[in-house]
């Protein structure tokens, strides 16, 4: 069988190697990048990026963008309202309803976030070789498609 052709569970070997490591990979730098300023923890970051990007959002659209349940994201929504980077806005359609909206404090601690992880990728970018880089950099396109796919 050539690394080419799918073994009897369908799965080429070649991928299966390409996923294992990525996921390894990834995971490893996620953690040695993750901010470190405002306190967010990576679920308050992410549903509060989440909010700036696609928002005003419901809190039922935000829960499954986040893929929680919506009591998790009842508590997220509490936290980051409490810290002033969210806003509830009534839904003009249902009075039992309402929005989240990201506060200019909240964009800008998004912009903090994404700044200090570019910052930490650069640091780590500073053992690799000149030729290291130049390969990761021939992969981010595919790895931007990939993210966009989920």
């Amino acid at each position: 069988m050539s690394a080419a052709e799918p073994d009897a569970r369908g799965q080429h070997p070649k991928r299966e190697e390409v996923a294992a490591r990525l996921a390894v990979s990834i995971g490893r730098i996620n953690r040695r990048i993750r901010p470190a300023g405002d306190g967010l923890s990576h679920a308050l970051l992410s549903a509060l990026s989440s909010v700036v990007r696609k928002g005003p959002l419901r809190p039922g659209d935000l829960s499954r963008m986040e893929v929680v349940a919506a009591p998790t994201m009842t508590r997220v929504i509490a936290d980051l309202e409490r810290r002033g980077l969210i806003v509830r806005l009534p839904d003009p359609d249902d009075g039992r309803s309402f929005f989240v909206r990201s506060t200019p404090a909240g964009e800008d601690a998004v912009l903090r976030a994404r700044s200090e992880r570019a910052e930490r990728v650069k640091e780590l970018l500073e053992v690799c070789s000149d030729e290291d880089v130049e390969k990761l950099a021939s992969a981010l396109d595919a790895l931007d498609a990939l993210a966009a796919t989920a």
